[in-house]
């Protein structure tokens, strides 16, 4: 599976976001969240600009976290966050 994944579970971890409140926040089943974290599934190329914008309405510098380390642009540092 992709970068987002493991992006996500990252942050939600790092800001303690749970996958339930990014599931309401983005509209989606808790179940899709829980899927795009462990890696089942990956999110469709439309719900990465949704799962921004919900990180970024939970928490700012998630979604830039998110961003950096989906894209690969400063992985390393962005996860010494």
């Amino acid at each position: 599976m992709g970068r987002a994944g493991k992006a996500l579970k990252h942050v939600l971890t790092q800001y303690g976001i749970s996958q339930n409140r990014l599931a309401v926040t983005m509209g989606v089943a808790r179940s899709t969240v829980n899927q795009w974290v462990n890696e089942v599934s990956d999110p469709l190329a439309d719900s990465v600009p949704e799962i921004i914008i919900a990180l970024e309405t939970l928490e700012p510098s998630a979604a830039s976290i998110f961003v950096s380390m989906y894209l690969e642009r400063g992985a390393e540092a962005a996860a010494e966050r």
